[in-house]
């Protein structure tokens, strides 16, 4: 569900609104929106999008690359939501995925905690098993010096309860004190002594993400941080690849197909194109997850773990980037990984993208996108085998 509207306490109707309220805002998978042919002919009904009357609306958003980060920054509110709500681009820096760091201010003020958007929700279930956990200790412990007490006076201990997560519940807070005033008058005063919220969270980017949107889609432009004028596609190109050569400059990265930037769009781009959502995959320990239309409609189905594979062994000794996973990595690594994953119900997937020889492919290709035709990818799916459980 959006984060920025309010969450509906309303049994099996809440299903239903909120994916028919996702499924309105999330219509669109693409930032690019095709406006649908009137269908004033029978040419114009039948061929759909390919009718004469089809119009593309393209929303033409702007960033900033910020070098530090390695991102790009896209600031405009309006912007920020056409990305994030159409196809999930990127994420909001002082949220978990979309940016609401605005509408929990605004929650936090105006509804004094009866809406809560998804980061509050999640903080409020941690401090609940928290406090599940603790109660069940204390429970335990308790029961088992009573059963101590009656083993030394030689009687029988009676029954001990203890709390299970069917049955505990979270015990309101007690330390609540009345208020000196009426409410209304305390909320009043408490309004006029805000300051108006400034909305100081932007969208972040990816390197791939940014790059996706100007190459494929063309609905991005990207600033330069120094004279903030729009950056030509050929200078983002060389400007993404140039970000990971510290210090750079240096005649050893120039002519390399194993440029990090490369490698990673190279993924990325299959997977997109495919239809995926991607996402990074950091917090389960892989490069990226796929979902099928996005976050916040389904958990992620797939975690991508990429490792490049150089087509000329030479290419590797001389190359001065350390790509994560380019070395034989231990079966214990791999059994890690995969067991991760499957305790969250996720399919690993090991994405091998073939870095092209640079004795075969011209280095000049390398100034343009056009070297991409030369990458491979090829996936294999892992799945951990439990002989419990699969033995039909």
């Amino acid at each position: 569900m959006s984060l920025i509207t309010p969450t509906r306490h309303k049994g099996s109707q809440k299903g239903g609104a909120r994916r028919a309220e996702n499924n309105k805002i999330y219509a669109h998978p693409l930032p690019l929106v095709f406006s649908a042919p009137e269908p004033h002919s029978k040419f114009g009904h039948v061929l759909g999008l390919f009718g004469p009357n089809t119009r593309l609306e393209n929303p033409h958003c702007e960033g900033i690359f910020d070098p530090a980060t390695r991102s790009v920054w896209v600031t405009n509110e309006k912007d920020s939501m056409i990305l994030w709500r159409r196809g999930f681009f990127g994420k909001g820096n002082l949220s978990r995925s979309e940016p609401s760091w605005l509408a929990r201010q605004i929650n936090a003020r105006k509804a004094a905690g009866k809406y809560m958007t998804s980061e509050e929700i999640r903080e409020k279930r941690r401090a609940e098993r928290k406090q599940f956990k603790m109660d069940r200790a204390a429970a335990i412990a308790k029961a088992a010096a009573e059963a101590e007490a009656a083993f030394a006076e030689g009687r029988e201990a009676g029954p001990a309860f203890i709390p299970s997560g069917a049955t505990w519940k979270p015990q309101p807070s007690s330390e609540l004190s009345l208020p000196s005033e009426p409410l209304e008058d305390q909320s009043m005063d408490v309004a006029e002594e805000l300051e108006p919220l400034e909305d100081v969270e932007h969208l972040q980017l990816t390197l791939q993400e940014a790059f996706f949107l100007i190459w494929n889609l063309d609905c991005l432009t990207v600033l330069d941080p120094h004279t903030h004028e729009p950056m030509s596609l050929r200078e983002t190109w060389q400007t993404f690849q140039d970000v990971h050569c510290i210090p750079p400059g240096l005649p050893v990265y120039a002519h390399r197909f194993d440029n990090p930037f490369l490698v990673n769009y190279a993924a990325y781009h299959y997977y997109r194109s495919l239809g995926w959502v991607v996402k990074g995959g950091i917090k389960f320990c892989v490069d990226l997850l796929l979902y099928k239309r996005g976050p916040v409609f389904h958990h992620a189905e797939f975690a991508i773990v990429v490792i490049p594979v150089y087509e000329d062994p030479a290419d590797k000794e001389s190359s001065p980037f350390n790509l994560p996973n380019a070395d034989t990595f231990s079966w214990s690594w791999l059994s890690t990984i995969n067991r991760v994953n499957a305790q969250v119900q996720k399919t690993l997937i090991l994405t091998y993208v073939t870095i092209p020889a640079q004795s075969r492919v011209s280095a000049d290709l390398l100034s343009s996108p056009a070297c991409l035709a030369h990458y491979s990818v090829r996936d294999v799916v892992l799945r951990r085998f439990i002989p419990a459980r699969m033995r039909d």
